[in-house]
């Protein structure tokens, strides 16, 4: 083995460590996916919602896809310790929003707290952003670098092709990671371990293409992973599904293009005069922690807008990087029973 190599699985080894301890709290999670929706609930299609602003919001300011990953990270997390109502997810949105930025992006590319709020319409004072941010910091234990789903999905593409004699091109890092962020956009997935979400992710995009030198490489990462087969076979399916759900002309998709605004003078008096008047929000009282039968504290008595950035279709080629399900071949047959 070269030493290229050893240093990649050393890595591999170092992120296989540490992925549970940035994993979101399943009991969290599975409260909010069984929550109606009303106003004093947070349920899964909220949560959905507020991703797709951040991914909105990350093409928009030419984000690097590490910090929507490592956004949508943050905010589970605190989800998962807390009860939040989602009047107050906007503005714990943009917070997480920016709380990745300050760990990915250069200093000098970060928007001022006053134009991301202009930009995603929170609705909410940069001194409610703050008192959020120190919240969160917290509760998080000021742990925003994790090692997420794209962590591994780099390191395995580097793996593959490291080890392959094939064509280094012939797998499409931007597809799998369009496509990572198609599922970043579904709660069920911050269950699954980004290790296992990760190679899923891959194993399919090796189906595409019918390689069988891929496919043995893969096996030997999933061996060295340690990742069983029910579990990838149970999460490969959902990703497989997920993915051809985001193929749907009937499914909404965030703007993929980065966006750029070009408005009146007097529509941008409106929205000055708009943000100005936008009342200080009460202080949030904080409660005590989750309790092993209930979700965590509560944020309360914080008002937040809901505008969402994520009703416009597709704009460019992360379009083309979702797939729509098709019967199984023989070949795929053999690698489900991988």
């Amino acid at each position: 083995m070269s030493s290229e190599a050893l240093w990649l699985f050393k890595q591999l080894n170092l992120h296989l460590e540490q992925e549970g301890r940035f994993q979101p709290r399943e009991k969290g999670l599975s409260l909010i996916e069984c929550a109606a929706e009303n106003e004093n609930t947070l349920c899964p299609g909220q949560r959905n919602a507020k991703v797709e602003d951040l991914w909105s919001l990350t093409n928009f300011f030419g984000f690097a896809t590490e910090t929507f990953v490592l956004a949508v990270n943050i905010l589970d997390r605190f989800l998962a310790l807390m009860k939040v109502k989602p009047k107050h997810l906007s503005c714990i949105g943009v917070c997480c929003f920016q709380l990745a930025a300050q760990v990915v992006e250069e200093e000098c590319n970060i928007p001022s707290a006053h134009e991301i709020i202009r930009i995603s319409q929170c609705k909410c004072t940069v001194s409610d952003l703050k008192r959020m941010e120190k919240i969160i910091s917290e509760k998080l234990h000021f742990e925003f670098k994790a090692t997420t789903a794209l962590t591994f999905l780099h390191l395995y593409h580097t793996i593959v092709l490291c080890h392959t004699s094939e064509r280094k091109e012939v797998l499409n890092l931007d597809k799998l990671e369009a496509q990572l962020k198609a599922c970043n956009c579904r709660l069920v997935f911050s269950k699954a371990k980004p290790s296992v979400l990760a190679l899923c992710l891959l194993t399919l995009e090796v189906q595409t293409l019918k390689s069988v030198e891929l496919f043995e490489i893969l096996l030997r990462v999933q061996k060295h992973s340690k990742i069983s087969d029910s579990d990838l076979l149970y999460w490969r399916e959902l990703v497989s599904k997920c993915l051809a759900d985001y193929s749907s002309p009937e499914c909404c998709k965030p703007d993929h293009k980065k966006l750029v605004w070009i408005v009146s003078r007097r529509t941008a008096q409106n929205l000055q005069n708009s943000y100005y008047s936008v009342p200080e929000l009460p202080t949030i009282p904080e409660g005590g922690c989750f309790s092993e039968s209930e979700s965590e504290d509560s944020c309360e008595d914080m008002s937040s807008g809901e505008e969402s950035l994520s009703s416009s279709p597709p704009s460019d080629l992360e379009g083309t990087f979702f797939f729509e399900l098709e019967p199984k071949t023989k070949w795929q047959a053999l690698s489900c029973r991988s």
